[in-house]
Parts: C-alpha cells; structure tokens; sequence
C-alpha cells in the first residue's frame, strides 16, 4: 500500500510530501533532510523572489540527490482604493502601538502586473533549474506555464479543496491533485468555490475527489501520524502531505517561539482567520486574531493584507512575543511533537506498517 503511483511519480521511498510552508519554514536543511529520509521534501517559495529561488535549488542540489519540489502561489486579481487601505492602517495602528511601531496611514499599493512578472520568473528559474516537482496553490497557472515545466520534465501538483477545483486540475494537465481539508493548517488552497463551501472535511472529500479523477491524489489536512496515513490511503488516496507534523520537528526553520504554540495547543484554539493575509487561513488563536475579528470583513485581500501586516508580525516575531504572529496550524496539535524529522518518518512508517498488517 506504501508504494503506488505516487512513490513511483515522485520517486520517493514513501507516499509522504513534506508540506511547502512558505515563511522561512522550509530551509534548505530542512528539505534535504526530509528528502534524505525517504519523503519528498518541498520549498515554500510563495514569498521568496527569484534570485532567492535560485540560491536555495543550488543548495540543496548540492547536499542531496535525492528528489526535493518546490511550491508557488498563483497570482490572483486584487482590487483596493486608498480609503481601503487606509481603513485598514487605521484598525492596525493601535496594534501597532502596543509592540512600540510607527503609526503607519498610506501604503504603496502593490500592482498586479508586478506580481504576475514576479510569478512568470519564478517560474522561469524552476523551469531552468529543472526541479523534479512544482507544485501550486491559489488556482490554476496558465496552459503556457503548464507546458513550459512540462517541457522540462518537471512533475506538476495542483491544490484543491472540492471536488470542482481537483477535476478542474486533471483538465489543466496536472499530474498530482493535492486535496485540502478544511483541517488543515495555513492558507485555504481555494480558488473556484465560496469560502463557506469550500470547508469540507478531508475523511469526506477524499473518496468523493478520487471518485472523480483519474490522477493520483494526495490528501492533505490534519495528518499527524501512521494513522491519518492509513486512513487517506484506505479512502482512496496514494499519499499525504503533512505540514504541522514536520514544522514542529527540530530541523524545521519555524520560530521556537512559533513551535512551542503548536506543541502546548489544543484542537480547539485552531480558528480560521483572513486578519494576517487577507485570504482565509487556519491558525491559534491569539490577541491579533482576537483583536482583529470584528474587522475581518473590511480588510483589503491577499497580497495587500498580507503586506500591511508584515511589520506586526516581524516585530512580534523579533520580541519572541506570539501574540501577534501568524501561528498556522492544523487542527491536530495535540499529536504534534518535537522530535527530528527522521525520527518522525520513521514512526509514520512502523504505525502505517503495522496497521497494514490487520487490514
């Protein structure tokens, strides 16, 4: 049950994918470890520029052959005013205040076409760097796109939370559908259905994705251990990728401060909140979630958000102070535990294993 189409695509020893947190999470150490522990490990390179992209493929190309991927955040449209921003300047700055930070009122807004440019080099340098896997969140990339990697041999990966969104991927020409359930940790992969409906339980999208595609999928949400491995698997799935599980591990490049939330939550302090980023994420509850959510609705999108609050969450970062940073998680912490990353997959393995050997 452990080999399938997915360790024979990826050319892994095991159907486990390392979720691409982008942040600062994924180091290079990181990603090679979990590639050299039989995984595939993968870049959150989302907000990473291409020169940067570039820097950390030669890296880990240079302390492991083994196949590693990298994941990139589709651009969408955005529209803000001024006023918005503004509006939004002001519910900050009290927040702001209290971490000692300027006061900020105007904002360059970003422009579209920039992030479109940023993406298509992005994309370029996986492209010219041929690495083995690219993935995406946030829609689909364009069919010029698609056959630029695909002329490369590089293995696509598209991110789905319904059943019209993975069918929507097989038509794209993507290899690999990843479906996110709405237990999962970190941005709603969402980019066809509403907010509301896009909320499905992964024991429940599972079968009804597989029931519709014919390209393997990877389930994604809530995965901790051999167990949530075996029970994707039974529902139809070829792998998982797990993105809580490998963030507390001790490689990872999370924040201690960010490692010890996940480690001493409950399943209950995980809410979903468009405070931090203006797209809707999962994480703990803290005061800036607290403080912000009576505002939610009036906060300008992704990128612009995400921008305006970029000196919160640094400063708050800087201070040791988790008050005010973006804490995602899945809604398992209870099983999350500091451990190394091959200790981890190994315990995946022997649970998975022995589990198997009752079906």
């Amino acid at each position: 049950m452990l080999n399938n189409k997915i360790t024979e695509l990826l050319k892994v020893e095991y159907p486990i994918i390392q979720a691409p947190m982008a942040g600062g999470v994924t180091t290079s150490k990181f990603v090679v470890e979990v590639s050299n522990s039989g995984c595939l490990g993968m870049i959150g390179a989302g907000y990473m520029t291409p020169i940067q992209i570039r820097e950390q493929i030669k890296e880990i190309k240079q302390s492991t052959s083994n196949p590693f991927g990298i994941n990139l955040f589709v651009p969408n449209a955005f529209k803000v005013t001024e006023n918005e921003v503004k509006s939004a300047n002001h519910i900050l700055n009290p927040l702001r205040h209290q971490l000692n930070l300027q006061p900020k009122d105007s904002f360059e807004i970003p422009n579209f076409n920039d992030v479109l440019e940023t993406f298509i080099e992005q994309i370029k340098v996986v492209s010219e760097e041929k690495v083995p896997i690219c993935s995406f969140t946030f829609g689909i990339p364009s069919k010029e796109v698609i056959a630029e990697l695909k002329r490369s041999n590089i293995i696509l990966m598209g991110t789905a939370t319904t059943v019209r969104e993975a069918v929507e991927n097989e038509k794209a020409g993507m290899d690999i559908v990843v479906v996110q359930g709405s237990e999962a940790g970190g941005h709603r992969g969402s980019f066809i259905d509403g907010d509301q409906e896009s909320l499905v339980g992964l024991m429940s999208l599972i079968p009804q994705v597989v029931d519709n595609v014919r390209i393997p999928v990877v389930a994604t949400g809530g995965i901790m251990d051999g167990r949530g491995l075996m029970a994707s698997i039974c529902l139809g799935a070829k792998g998982v990728q797990m993105g809580t599980a490998f963030l507390t591990c001790i490689e990872s490049g999370a924040h201690k401060v960010y490692k010890e939330a996940i480690l001493s939550a409950n399943e209950d302090q995980t809410v979903l909140t468009r405070s931090f980023s203006g797209k809707w994420a999962r994480g703990i509850k803290n005061e800036f979630i607290l403080e912000m959510q009576n505002y939610e609705t009036l906060l300008p999108d992704f990128p612009v958000q995400n921008t305006l609050t970029q000196d919160i969450r640094k400063t708050s970062s800087a201070q040791n102070n988790q008050d005010f940073m973006s804490l995602w998680s899945g809604q398992s912490p209870r099983l999350a535990k500091s451990i190394t990353v091959e200790s981890l997959i190994k315990s995946l393995i022997t649970e998975a294993k022995k589990i198997n050997s009752y079906i």
